[in-house]
């Protein structure tokens, strides 16, 4: 990334026209230079000026390098292999929105299903819907039950899991939150199910059918994969990245997505079971502060 922004960037960030930005910068309102006979906008400069203007709860000043919200498998590896300099703390989708709502994340992962919609992530529009923020999907990843070796043959399905000891994960987890609006689409009692104890990570969960202590979980096919167990598909769902607008044009944030444009990464992605990301990076919203 350089350290100057094009007139076509920072009409993109700021969400206007090309002619404003040239208004803006005539006016002397935002900071430019043309000593390259180019209008340019000093990356930190606008950095300063945005946090200066700044009237939105929903960010800060400051956000540590840390990205929150939901665990992905493909993420956490990509933000190791690309040593972008993100750190991150991966507990669940609604933990993430609280966490970057509080400015403790410049972005959150989240696949949270809608049930009246049947869509993914839709209250990101509510909440941030004055926000400088910006939800891009990352993947689509299969979503299923997941049990022992050879036992998907004696499960067909989400009515199979009565009388099953199955592990949840904690109720501001994304996957527990589709989990319970299938079983009740289809009509499925909770207390049918013999749950255990919830798994704080999707991995502690497969690992409770990998030791026999559960017949099944609900979880991704590239950890069952991983863990040699069987695997019934139900589901794609949409894995999507709330960033703060402003930290999209970061060096930080740059790197990482000038490391998913690479072979190295694509290749990744396709060794991975039960991922698409053909539509990476595709704005699903766009906050109209």
């Amino acid at each position: 990334m350089t350290e100057y922004l094009t007139t076509k960037e920072l009409a993109e960030l700021l969400r206007i026209k090309e002619r404003k930005v040239y208004d803006l910068a005539a006016s002397g309102a935002v900071p430019c230079t043309r000593a390259t006979g180019k209008l340019l906008f000093p990356r930190r400069a606008v950095d300063e000026w945005l946090a200066s203007n700044e009237s939105s709860p929903a960010t800060t000043l400051a956000r540590p390098l840390v990205i929150v919200g939901s665990h992905d498998p493909l993420l956490e590896w990509a933000l190791r292999e690309s040593r972008c300099g993100l750190a991150s703390y991966f507990d669940s989708s609604v933990d993430g929105l609280e966490r970057f709502a509080n400015g403790e994340g410049i972005a959150t992962g989240l696949h949270i299903y809608g049930a009246e919609t049947g869509s993914w992530n839709k209250l990101v529009e509510s909440r941030f819907a004055r926000a400088r923020v910006v939800l891009a999907e990352w993947a689509k990843r299969s979503r299923g039950i997941i049990v022992a070796q050879d036992k998907e043959r004696d499960c067909s399905g989400l009515v199979d899991l009565a009388g099953k000891t199955v592990v949840p994960r904690q109720p501001e987890a994304g996957s527990q939150v589709l989990l319970e609006a299938l079983l009740q689409r289809e009509q499925i009692d909770l207390a049918d199910i013999n749950w255990t104890s919830p798994a704080r990570s999707e991995v502690d969960a497969v690992v409770e059918v990998v030791e026999g202590r559960a017949d099944a979980t609900f979880g991704l096919a590239t950890l069952a994969v991983q863990y040699r167990l069987g695997f019934v598909p139900l589901i794609d769902e949409r894995y999507d990245i709330l960033v703060e607008r402003r930290e999209w044009f970061s060096a930080t944030w740059q790197s990482l997505l000038k490391f998913c444009q690479t072979s190295a990464f694509h290749d990744h992605a396709r060794e991975l079971a039960g991922y698409d990301i053909g539509g990476q990076f595709q704005i699903h919203f766009n906050g109209a502060a």
